[in-house]
Parts: structure tokens; sequence; C-alpha cells
């Protein structure tokens, strides 16, 4: 095995990782707004219960659509689109925290939308 091939594993190995690490991240959210939000320590679920369930789908979507196209090899590409409304998320969701005072919360949404990114490059490079 050549380093080049080495490299190109190594590399679709970590790309993998971030994928996983998204969908269990977001379908775990998804579960969580629709079925269980009165467990979440979130003040604005409270203020919003439409929203909550409303983000609670999207995020069960991103959570499926971030792995199952590129998985089952069935219009992969959808898994870059994915990445790509998963950074729009990320984004809309920063300025909904910072518009409620909370921008200290933002921390975690620019590090799966850094996450999103990669995935949207590493697999834009792949199938674009």
């Amino acid at each position: 095995m050549t380093t080049e091939q080495k490299t190109s594993k190594t590399f679709y190995i970590i790309l993998w990782a971030a994928q996983v690490l998204l969908a269990l991240t977001f379908i775990w959210a998804g579960f969580m707004k629709i079925f269980k939000p009165e467990d979440l320590p979130f003040p604005w679920i409270k203020d919003n219960p439409n929203l909550v369930l409303i983000t609670g789908i999207v995020d069960l979507l991103a959570g499926l659509g971030i792995v199952l196209p590129a998985l089952l090899r069935v219009q992969p590409k959808l898994t870059v689109l994915t990445a790509y409304g998963i950074i729009a998320l990320m984004i809309t969701a920063s300025i909904f925290h910072i518009s409620r005072g909370e921008a200290k919360d933002i921390g975690f949404n620019i590090f799966i939308l850094l996450i999103a990114i990669f995935i949207a490059w590493g697999r834009q490079k792949k199938y674009g």
C-alpha cells in the first residue's frame, strides 16, 4: 500500500467518524426534542414548544441524511447537501442564541458547524 493510499484511507476513516458523530448527535437531539423536551436544560425550550418540535424533526432528518446516502450509496451527493443544511442550521441557531442574549452558549454550534464544513468539503471532493 502506497503512502497516498494510506493517507486516503485515513482521511475517509476520519470523514466517516465525523459523519457518525454528527448523526448520533442529531438523532439524539431530534428524539429528545420530539419525545422528551422537558428533560432538556435549554431555557428556550419552555418558551417555544412549536420551535422545539420543528427543530426536533429537522435534527432527526439531519442525523439520518448525514450518513444514510453515503452509507447506502443511494444519491450520495445528498450527504453533501445535508452537510450544507447543517451549516445553515448552525448559523441560524447561533444567531437565535445571540438574539436571546445567549452568545456564551454557541460554542457547541460552532463545533458542529466546523465538523459539517469538513464533511461537506470531504464528501464534495469525492462526489463533486
